[in-house]
């Protein structure tokens, strides 16, 4: 009995309701809508059920991989022989005090922003439309159209890789440009509070509105991706270089630089991981060498 089924077999006999999935297809679970399998799949509803089937893991052994709205992950074609646990989009309970919003790590940004704007609370425009859970937002820092979470994170609730919730203000985060001590693993995201202004709930929303529909217009949001595929260079801008070398369009199997905004790697039909790497190493390498700018993948390769 491998460490996995133990861990199934404990989950089922303590956790009774707690969904569990084997051989799960990852393809399900990423924005990307690729990936192979995971050998094991927790779908806890609660965060009392989440914290439960963590410490089990790690009692096992096992450090599980937590995955939120899978908007940021590409997942290799052989799948994942591993725990993965997914937050999105149960674990997402909002309470509302002020021009404070606590919210669970699974619940969507755009879904946090129209809380936000419901109770006429302003500064979570930008994250409207971020094709992300909380949780993950939180690891990378998501940020949009000038707007970062940093800037209104107060508060971050989490699970350290000992097992042990941690509750951590937000400046001792450590964010920074995508990143933030989260960012090396080992971190589970369970909830985490942001600290708005008040505000006109119609301006709000009507801001919202803007700039989604700047998204509609310049971005391929009818065909699955991870959003933007590499980090901003330091004085550059990704797509720029990439429109630069010539590259909009570039395409192998199914994976394709889009041609609408060369930012996006998309998936325009039956794209294998293997596609989407060996396009985007084609890109890193074909912008390094014609204007020495080395581009950082933004989303995360899991094995």
């Amino acid at each position: 009995m491998t460490k996995l089924d133990q861990i199934y077999d404990r989950l089922c006999r303590e956790v009774p309701g707690l969904e569990l999935r084997r051989d799960e297809p990852m393809a399900r679970h990423t924005t990307f809508k690729v990936g192979g399998p995971a050998t094991l799949m927790a779908l806890p509803g609660t965060e009392e059920e989440l914290l439960v089937t963590v410490r089990t893991a790690l009692e096992e052994g096992i450090t599980p991989l937590f995955v939120g709205n899978g908007s940021n992950l590409l997942v290799d074609d052989a799948g994942l022989d591993a725990l993965v646990v997914k937050t999105a989009p149960r674990v997402s309970r909002v309470e509302v005090r002020e021009n404070t919003l606590r919210a669970g790590a699974g619940i969507s940004l755009a879904q946090l922003a129209s809380e936000a704007a419901d109770h006429g609370l302003t500064g979570l425009e930008f994250a409207h439309g971020i094709p992300g859970s909380l949780g993950g937002a939180v690891v990378m820092n998501a940020g949009a159209y000038g707007g970062e979470l940093c800037q209104v994170i107060s508060q971050v609730r989490a699970l350290d890789s000992r097992g042990q919730v941690r509750e951590l203000a937000g400046d001792a985060c450590d964010f920074s440009y995508r990143h933030s001590r989260f960012s090396a693993g080992g971190w589970l995201i369970l909830s985490a509070t942001v600290e708005l202004a008040s505000g006109d709930p119609a301006a709000i929303r009507g801001r919202m509105e803007e700039l989604m529909a700047r998204r509609k217009a310049k971005q391929p949001l009818e065909y699955p991706s991870a959003g933007s595929t590499f980090k901003r260079p330091e004085g550059h801008f990704a797509a720029a270089l990439i429109e630069g070398c010539g590259l909009k369009g570039l395409t192998v199997g199914g994976a394709q630089v889009s041609e609408k905004h060369a930012g996006f790697v998309i998936n325009i039909g039956s794209a294998t991981c293997r596609d989407i790497l060996d396009l985007m190493d084609q890109v890193r390498e074909r912008v390094f060498r014609e204007t020495g700018v080395e581009l950082e993948p933004e989303v995360k390769y899991v094995r």
